[in-house]
């Protein structure tokens, strides 16, 4: 399934940026970032509930915020982009 994981990390103190980097670095070992913060991952049930839990437990849920759209294993129809950095097919073989 896809899933569209979008946060906002308040970066006003040094932990909070840390916590910026910490969000990000762990979204991209589940997918692609296709904005400065927001990632699209494919992932089964599993993972997803894996990441999740990672992420809450990075943020600081007083001034922080994660969202996570599940687009579904459908997803391909549900998504149109327009402009720069269109984003690579994850599902596609890796040809090296």
């Amino acid at each position: 399934m896809l899933v569209l994981i979008t946060y906002d990390v308040s970066t006003s103190t040094k932990e909070g940026r840390r916590r910026l980097s910490q969000v990000a670095k762990t979204c991209v070992n589940y997918g692609q970032r296709v904005q400065n913060s927001v990632f699209e991952c494919i992932l089964d049930a599993t993972q997803f509930r894996k990441l999740r839990y990672e992420l809450e437990a990075m943020i600081d849920k007083e001034t922080d915020s994660l969202r996570f759209y599940n687009l579904g294993d459908n997803y391909k129809s549900k998504v149109q982009h327009v402009g720069a950095k269109e984003s690579y097919d994850m599902e596609s073989p890796l040809i090296l």
